[in-house]
Order: C-alpha cells, then structure tokens, then sequence
C-alpha cells in the first residue's frame, strides 16, 4: 500500500499565505509520487482538524509557518494523535519561537549572538532602552514579522497607538552591520552557506517573498574560517534546541571592523520556507538535492516524539 501523506498549510497566522505557497509546491512535488497526498488548509478549529486526519495518514508533513504553526502548538496536537510529522518536536518547536530562551541556549555551547534587552511599551515611553542602532523584534514571530530596524529617532514605531500588534513585550537587539548569511541544515549536515543582498534595506517580509527584491548569492563569498564557522554553528544550534528534520540558521557577518569579522547567530527557523524563492531549496539543489527528493526525504524523516 502507498504511504499516505496529509501536508497542513495555511494556518491563522500572519505568515498564513506564504504557508499556502509552501504547501502547494510540496503537494506539487509529492504528486507523481507513490504517496498518496492530501492538503489540508489548517484553520482556527482543533476539532475539525482533527476530523481532517481521520482516518489518520501515515505521515503528516507541516508547512504551516509562523505562531502556532511552528511554534509547538500544532505540534503537541500530532503528539496526543500519535501521528508521524516533519520537522522539529514540541519542545525544539517552542524554544526556537521563544528568541530570548533561544539565544540563552546558543550562549551556552559557545554560539556568539547579539547582545539584547527585553522592553515593554512603557520602557519605550521612558526613554531609550538601549543605545541606538538596534532592532526590536517580536518575541515569537517569524520571517522578519514585525522586525524594526532602528538607526535613529526617525525609525522608532509608536508602540502604543494600535499599529503595533506583537504584544506588550518585545525583544531589543543591537544592530549588526554587516553582511546577512544564512545556513540550511538537513538532518545532520550543512547543505550550504548563502549570502542575501537586499536590493534595499535588510532582508524583511517583503525582499524574502517577493522576486526581485534580494540575490542570493551561494556559496557566499566570504572567508573559508567564516564559511566553516557558519556551517558549525547552524549544525550546533539545530542540536542544542533538538531539531529535527530540516531548519535554516540566520546570521549577521561583520567584516568592517577586523579580519576576517565577527559571525553572530539571529536565530534558527524550524519550519523553513519552501516556496520557489526559498533558500532551503536553493541550498539543497546546490548540494545536488532536488526540490522533489527534498520532500521525498522529510517524509521519510517524519518522527512522532511520544
């Protein structure tokens, strides 16, 4: 009998479209397959997913991005029903959404980071929380979600007028200068390191899924002992937070102040883009991996934890 395979995408999160894109090129390319594919577009409704994957497939594969996506919540769910699914567990899920505990445990196995300050909205109405450039970033969004890059007093959103819709708490992180690198983690190995030049600005929501707007430049041209680093490190984070399956490490590269620079961790994806623009294909077809075989190789990863 074919392996039946249910992929779940869409989701209620911000990042519910791009999931939607992801997800119909993995259906796409399971579909001249032996499995026996169905989507299923996951909404605000546990009960009716769970009578979505009845009667239940042999594995789930999870394209959903974003908060409760990818942040343990779907995850726990697959547990208590005991069904096989792609990509990390519940608590590596979780960690990696909680940026703050994250860096935590980088720090703790020798992963330089950004140094950072946890702020609230009455923080910033008092003043400065930490000495400009820095990022504010969400406690637990994804793909660059919500991300402000302050240079100067211009840059900073108002935290208390409705447009800012992260939460009461948010992250402060000093600005790197510098170069954005990112690493693709398969398993156990490195696929690759790639470059990413904004044609403006820094690599947000926009310049990540729309063409045109970023070059990926792979491998990066950057030193061999920084190329090296950037692959260990994102092999040594997918560890530490107990990754599995696939996930994509980000990083700042500084070589403006010595050489050969200074390589910082921003954070590890657990559940990486698979849309056409996306790096985790582009760094597996540099390995000689193709996008279908890609796919083929989640599904035969997929793990249930309990």
């Amino acid at each position: 009998m074919s392996t039946s395979v249910a992929v779940l995408m869409g989701g209620w999160s911000s990042e519910r479209e791009v999931s939607l894109v992801s997800g119909g090129a993995i259906v796409d390319a399971l579909a001249n397959t032996e499995f026996d594919v169905r989507a299923i577009d996951v909404q605000r409704d546990v009960a009716g997913l769970v009578g979505k994957l009845t009667p239940a497939p042999d594995v789930v594969l999870n394209a959903l991005h974003g908060r409760y996506g990818e942040d343990g919540c779907i995850q726990g769910v697959l547990e208590c029903l005991g069904l096989k699914y792609t990509h990390s567990g519940v608590m590596a899920s979780a960690l990696a959404m909680d940026k703050p505990m994250a860096k935590r445990l980088f720090e703790s196995v020798g992963i330089p980071c950004a140094p950072h300050e946890i702020a609230t909205r009455a923080d910033f109405k008092a003043g400065s929380v930490m000495d400009k450039p820095f990022v504010i970033k969400p406690m637990n969004e994804g793909s660059s979600v919500g991300v402000t890059v302050v240079l100067d007093d211009s840059h900073l959103p108002s935290l208390d007028d409705g447009s800012w819709t992260f939460g009461d708490t948010v992250m402060v992180e000093k600005y790197i200068p510098g170069r954005e690198l990112t690493v693709a983690v398969m398993g156990d190995r490195a696929l690759g390191v790639t470059e990413i030049k904004p044609v403006s600005g820094f690599y947000d929501y926009t310049a990540k899924y729309t063409d045109g707007k970023a070059e990926h430049l792979i491998p990066a041209p950057v030193p061999e002992e920084i190329y090296t680093a950037a692959m260990d490190y994102a092999v040594r984070a997918h560890n530490t937070l107990g990754c599995r399956g696939v996930s994509r490490a980000d990083f700042r590269y500084d070589d403006s102040q010595n050489d050969p620079g200074d390589l910082i961790l921003l954070e590890v994806n657990t559940q990486p883009g698979m849309t056409p623009l996306s790096l985790v294909p582009e760094q597996a077809a540099h390995a000689g991996i193709n996008f279908s075989d890609l796919v083929r190789w989640m599904v035969e990863n997929a793990s249930c934890d309990g």
